[in-house]
């Protein structure tokens, strides 16, 4: 190792601080650009899953990196889906278990996951000239917590560049920010139609 010659170092002194990130941004407001509030995958490195992965393996990566949604993609390096935390603590696998007598252990991501083929995307495009109250309000009317962006590649095909995440954003705002409740009565469904 004599091309690479160590470097000098000392004894740490004095009550050292920790750098955080994002320390000198401006504050996110709903007239922000959007942008500002988007995970964007050419910056961050996407969170990503096998569907063949276990519910148990999705829950603790989910955990380890601190994430409430991951990416499944196939072996070919193609979105097969999307698979979320409500996913994996809700109704889907309890339903599994007694429906068709799954064992727990044995639920797969394939299981759970919302396929590609039901997601909805928002266009870069629209979010390039969008606000913060903008994906707000997408993310309240389609009651997801969670919103892909994709942009087309040189040869047309479309790629996901960016996630937008309410729980993220309500961080970024500095207020909690809710979803409508689903309605529950069939009244309330009825009004829901009429109106």
């Amino acid at each position: 190792m004599d091309d690479f010659p160590a470097l000098a170092s000392r004894p740490l002194q004095g009550a050292a601080r920790i750098c955080r990130p994002d320390t000198g941004r401006s504050t996110v407001t709903l007239d922000s650009p959007a942008i500002d509030v988007m995970t964007d995958l050419t910056q961050v490195a996407a969170v990503v899953i096998e569907p063949q992965a276990t519910m148990q393996l999705a829950h603790g990566y989910m955990m380890q990196r601190g994430v409430r949604m991951l990416l499944a993609m196939d072996k070919d390096d193609t979105l097969a889906g999307i698979i979320t935390a409500t996913d994996l603590l809700g109704e889907k696998p309890v339903a599994l278990v007694r429906d068709q007598r799954v064992h727990h252990a044995d639920i797969l991501v394939s299981d759970l996951m919302t396929p590609a083929s039901r997601l909805q995307a928002i266009d870069m495009r629209h979010v390039s000239n969008a606000r913060v109250g903008h994906i707000v309000s997408s993310l309240q009317q389609s009651r997801r917590h969670h919103a892909l962006v994709v942009q087309h590649d040189a040869e047309g095909r479309p790629e996901v560049r960016g996630i937008f995440s309410l729980s993220q954003i309500a961080r970024q705002l500095g207020m909690p920010l809710q979803l409508p409740e689903a309605a529950g009565s069939f009244a309330e469904i009825e009004a829901a139609l009429s109106s």
